[in-house]
């Protein structure tokens, strides 16, 4: 598959990922007589990537995040020549995704961007009221144990099919555990399209969902690396192995 579609392919995953799962949260969370609350908003997530799993993985191979990408470079699973154009396209997805969200959300009469607009936050704009330093070690953990979960589950040693289903179920989990704390991000790209329409405090605490996510990210990848080394059943996440050539 050509490195332009699979391009594509992330930037569409990604609008998908930050209108639906930020969507939930800005559209149904608090909906009269529907209240999805936190665990539909983190079912919202899961069910994100777990449906761009199974309808991109085969072209891109569904990295959706800019964490991810990192982490399967440093994983051994992901040519370092093609991060940049992955991670540039993840974010013009992700803030495509805000964009629509924002038209449609704004719709409504008293709709206003002082709810937070889903943006990620610590200290006073954590929905718990966690702290900087809290927020650094949950969002760096937490993208660690996703690339664990990824790397596991996408490997050529593990049963066949269930990958996307393993990663949408610890997406899920992981925002159970995370949105009290941050609204969870884990996703430089999904942080980064809300931030820029609230713009204010989500703009200045944009950084802590660049750096942790990353360095999480990077080493969960290391860490699989060490774990299980790199071999021959153990291939690229960028599509059908039959089409890297292109």
């Amino acid at each position: 598959m050509s490195l332009s579609k699979r391009l594509v392919a992330e930037l569409l995953g990604t609008c998908w990922l930050v209108f639906g799962g930020c969507g939930a949260a800005v559209l149904a969370a608090a909906f009269p007589l529907v209240v999805i609350g936190l665990l539909g908003v983190s079912l919202a997530f899961g069910l994100t990537v777990l449906t761009m799993a199974y309808a991109i993985g085969h072209i891109s191979g569904c990295h959706l995040n800019p964490a991810v990408t990192v982490g399967l470079v440093t994983g051994g699973r992901f040519p370092a020549k093609e991060m940049i154009p992955y991670i540039a396209s993840q974010v013009i997805g992700g803030v495509l995704g805000a964009a629509i969200l924002y038209t449609i959300a704004s719709g409504k009469s008293d709709f206003s961007l002082a709810g937070g607009f889903a943006a990620n936050g610590y200290g006073a704009h954590s929905p718990g009221g966690y702290s900087m330093v809290a927020a650094l070690i949950a969002e760096t953990f937490l993208t660690f144990m996703f690339l664990v979960i990824i790397l596991g589950s996408t490997h050529g040693r593990a049963p066949s099919g269930f990958a996307p289903i393993a990663i949408g179920l610890g997406l899920t989990l992981i925002h159970l555990i995370g949105i009290p704390i941050t609204n969870l991000s884990v996703n430089p790209a999904r942080s980064t399209g809300p931030a820029l329409f609230v713009q204010g405090w989500a703009l200045a605490q944009l950084w802590l969902f660049w750096v942790a996510p990353l360095v999480g990210g990077a080493l969960g990848g290391f860490f699989y690396l060490w774990l299980l080394p790199s071999s021959t059943d153990n291939p690229d996440v960028r599509g059908r192995a039959e089409e890297k050539q292109s």
